[in-house]
Order: structure tokens, then C-alpha cells, then sequence
């Protein structure tokens, strides 16, 4: 189910730097929109009063903790264990956003299926549930991408090559950064062996 203290740390890690890589237009966005300079936001970030706010914000807790956490325990550590095995990795991957998707049908319009099928894959490749969770509460505090705003900002050529850039990036990075190699051994590969799908190109 992803938890496992064996490559608990690139598991952590190279997860979010690759989904922050996916984000780099709307944080380029982001800063350049932002009042503060880089160093009274990382004052502001790291402030304990900050995080006691937060911690108080029901909503905060729900969008960045809570959802996440359980979200993820449900759609990737126990969906996608019983799907690998029955229907194949790749068809498991793609699976799990639909179920996503109905669960979220409320707000579907701002789910990004690719970033739901990124998740699941690092779930898969590093057999970590801390990677996706990670990965989720970043992608809930960014929101969907606005690329409308983006086309109108006064920078918008920088902007543009940054949202650019970033999707570029991590296609390019997302093949080495999910080497099940850096990760350990994956508790995933166990049940696909009792499947009798030993194969899988995850495993070997």
C-alpha cells in the first residue's frame, strides 16, 4: 500500500520536483504576480505563525492534508494494487483517473487526466504513497493552469516559454525520474508474480 521506509526519500523527493517541473509556467506566473520579493516569501513561508494559521484553516487542511491523504490512500495504494494485476500495469494507470474523475464529477472540469495518470505511474514506479500525496497537495495548491491569463499577461513570451519549457521537461525527465531502480524494490512486482505477470516491463 505505499508505505515502506525503503527509498522513503527519493520516493518523497524527485516526485514533486518533477510535478514542480510540469508547474514551472504558472510558478513562473506565479512569482511574477506575487507582491512579496524571494525573500520576504520564504520569510512568510517558513514563519511557524504561517503554518498555525494554516493549521487552524479548516479548508487549508482539507485541500492540502486531508484530501490528499485519503484521496491518494484510496486511488492509488489500494486501486491500483487490485488493478494491476487483473487488467495490466498501463490499463491500471488509465483506470484509476476515471474512478478519479466520477469521485470528483462535481468539480471534473478542473481535474487534468494527464496529471492524474502522472500520479498514478509514480505510485507504480517508487512504491511509495508519499510521492503521490506530495504531489497531490502541490498540484491542489496550484490549481489549474491559467493559460487564458497567461496569453494576456504583460511578460507573456517569457511566460509562454516557461509553461513550454516545463511540459517539455518533464516529458524528458519523466522516463528517469520514475526508474523503479531508485526506489527499492516494489511490493507491486510481488503480486503481479502471484498474477503471473512476472514480465511486466515495471519488474525487470
Amino acid at each position: 500500500m505505499g508505505f515502506r521506509l525503503e527509498g522513503i526519500f527519493p520516493a518523497a523527493l524527485l516526485p514533486l520536483l518533477l510535478t514542480m517541473i510540469l508547474f514551472l509556467g504558472p510558478l513562473m506566473q506565479l512569482s511574477m504576480d506575487c507582491p512579496r520579493d524571494l525573500a520576504d516569501g520564504l520569510k512568510v513561508v517558513l514563519a511557524p505563525r504561517s503554518w498555525a494559521r494554516c493549521l487552524m484553516d479548516m479548508r487549508w487542511l482539507r485541500n492540502q492534508v486531508i484530501a490528499p491523504l485519503t484521496e491518494e490512500l484510496v486511488f492509488r495504494a489500494c486501486m491500483l494494487p487490485m488493478l494491476a494485476p487483473c487488467t495490466g500495469l498501463g490499463p491500471a494507470v488509465f483506470t484509476c483517473p476515471l474512478f478519479f474523475g466520477v469521485a470528483h464529477f462535481h468539480h471534473i472540469f478542473e481535474q487534468l487526466r494527464f496529471r492524474q495518470s502522472s500520479v498514478g505511474s509514480i505510485f507504480l514506479s517508487a512504491g511509495h504513497l508519499i510521492g503521490p500525496v506530495l504531489c497531490h497537495s502541490f498540484c491542489n495548491y496550484m490549481g489549474f493552469p491559467a493559460v487564458c491569463a497567461a496569453l494576456e499577461h504583460p511578460q507573456r513570451r517569457p511566460l509562454l516559454a516557461g509553461y513550454a519549457l516545463g511540459v517539455g521537461l518533464f516529458l524528458l525527465l519523466l522516463q528517469p525520474l520514475t526508474d523503479p531502480k531508485l526506489y527499492g524494490s516494489l511490493p507491486l512486482c510481488v503480486l503481479l508474480e502471484q498474477a503471473g505477470d512476472s514480465e511486466a516491463p515495471l519488474c525487470s
